[in-house]
């Protein structure tokens, strides 16, 4: 199918589809007509283009140029003349932009419905909630219309919506793909989320828009020894279904089919206790990081009391955090960034947690309320986002009369484990699936690491890092041993929650360690 086709069967689908509130700003067909014919022009000039034809949707708090950025937020808008850094790196590689996407104002929310531009519904059930704050990109995909889309995440706005649409929705890890040209919800947790139909889709646009940026103080290189794929059999942590008190029966049980899938796969599963994520969640909305949202959109709000709500009526904002500390001075996350950028370093991975389950995984459709803070409503799905680890949001069923996800969540810079764990429990539900990706060298497209190619800096050895060989995807044969990894800490690897009583010896090899939850 060539660009052009493309493009014209996803502006009939929009036009099928009839859902305008999905979008903010939906550019002209013709417009679309054009990239896709300068895509063909550049295919047939014999240029490689990882994602030629692909069409993209781009939730409105990300930058792109020439198209006004809202934010849901008409009095905010303002024009662009660059696009983000990852918008930028897919129209390069030759995704073409149908347009901007709904969402809830500010990227403040998890239901899709606090918007002015209207309350995004759900795919199949429009009376219900899509799930947010990415909820117009998410639609968009789930709706056959667009091949990829971009959200932000930094509480699950990404994931979220991708669980509730049956989709796949990716938070890398932090910094791995910069947030230039976003609009900040909190300037040092803010991420770029991937949503895409098919975990392979969103993997190949997160291997474009992957890579340091230099106006991105906060964006992160890979360091050598990260892993790039799971071993043959993982420890995938998961809390037990009874630990999780707030899902439905329908609910409980389809987690409980994700871990059967999982072990079936070839997983070997260890039951954690979500508690201290629950604190650790927390930590978002009833700690500091309050003030770096008022950093962000306070100094607006208080001067726009009237357009800083969802439905353009009255005072004050819903989610406006009104006791965060008011100061003119440079925040710490924004004094810390200048400085690393005129030093040029960078940041070291830290230690992961797991995310427990939402506290209401669906909900019908109602306005924007100020009823009670948002910190009561969103608890769960932060629980991970104030590390650095890396997290996939997976369909794995239904439940009552809806989709549903779970999250896979690995360490910083372990986004090719947490793929292979995606698949793993994709591969449990069809046992030829499952059989042909054992035998396989690698299930991620094109055997390639998430992260670019990056050429060697001068004065330093070049090292050429090889994936596993093709035995090592299965059982060792007998007359053949594996070959050693390079040495880690394999005790720093492991999980709070599976770290044995006394300090583990050092060994060689990554145990492969990721933790699984409903979402």
């Amino acid at each position: 199918m060539t660009a052009s086709e493309r493009v014209r069967d996803a502006y009939r689908a929009i036009a099928a589809a009839a859902r305008p509130e999905v979008w903010i700003h939906l550019r002209p067909e013709s417009a679309a007509l054009a990239d896709a014919a300068a895509v063909e022009a550049r295919l047939a000039a014999g240029e490689r283009l990882p994602l030629a034809g692909r069409t993209l949707a781009v939730k409105d708090n990300i930058d792109v140029a020439a198209i006004p950025t809202t934010a849901a937020c008409p009095a905010f808008a303002y024009t662009p003349t660059a696009s983000a850094a990852a918008v930028a790196r897919l129209l390069e590689a030759g995704a073409i932009l149908l347009g901007k996407t709904n969402l809830d104002q500010f990227a403040t929310g998890l239901v899709g419905t606090r918007s002015p531009f209207g309350a995004v519904g759900d795919r199949r059930r429009p009376e219900y909630v899509a799930g947010g704050s990415s909820s117009g990109s998410a639609v968009a995909v789930a709706l056959g219309i667009a091949d990829l889309a971009l959200g932000t995440d930094t509480a699950g706005s990404g994931r979220v919506p991708a669980a509730f649409q049956g989709i796949v929705g990716i938070k890398p890890t932090r910094g791995l793909v910069p947030v230039t040209g976003v609009v900040p919800a909190c300037r040092s947790l803010d991420c770029v989320s991937v949503l895409a139909p098919s975990l392979n889709a969103a993997e190949e646009a997160l291997a474009v828009i992957a890579g340091p940026d230099p106006e991105d103080p906060l964006s992160r290189v890979p360091p050598a020894d990260a892993p790039l794929a799971a071993p043959p059999a993982p420890r995938v942590g998961a809390p037990e279904p009874e630990a999780l008190a707030d899902l439905t029966p329908g609910a409980s049980a389809a987690f409980a089919a994700a871990r059967e899938r999982l072990a079936m796969a070839g997983a070997e599963l260890v039951a954690i206790d979500p508690a201290p994520l629950l604190e650790a969640g927390a930590l978002l909305y009833g700690g500091a990081f309050v003030a770096e949202r008022h950093a962000a959109v306070g100094a607006f709000v208080e001067a726009h009391p009237g357009d800083g709500r969802p439905d353009g009526a009255g005072d004050r904002h819903p989610r406006r955090p009104g006791r965060a500390p008011r100061s003119s001075s440079p925040t710490a996350s924004g004094s810390i960034g200048s400085r690393s950028r005129c030093a040029g370093s960078s940041r070291a991975p830290t230690r992961c947690c797991c995310r427990p389950p939402p506290r209401s995984r669906r909900s019908p459709r109602s306005r924007p309320t100020r009823s009670g803070p948002t910190r009561s409503s969103a608890p769960t799905p932060t629980a991970p986002t104030c590390s650095t680890s890396a997290r996939f949001a997976v369909p794995a069923g239904e439940a009552d009369g809806g989709c549903f996800g779970v999250s896979i969540l690995a360490p910083a810079f372990a986004d090719g484990v947490a793929a292979d764990v995606a698949r793993l429990l994709r591969a449990g539900a069809d046992p030829l699936l499952f059989v042909a990706q054992r035998a396989t060298k690698s299930s991620r497209p094109d055997h390639r690491p998430l992260r670019p190619h990056r050429p060697p800096r001068r004065g330093h050895r070049a090292v050429r890092r090889r994936r596993p060989p093709d035995w090592a995807a299965t059982e060792p044969p007998a007359d053949r041993t594996r070959r050693p990894l390079p040495r880690r800490r394999r005790d720093r690897q492991l999980l709070p929650a599976l770290r044995p009583p006394h300090r583990a010896p050092r060994s060689r090899g990554w145990s492969g360690n990721a933790v699984v939850a409903p979402r």
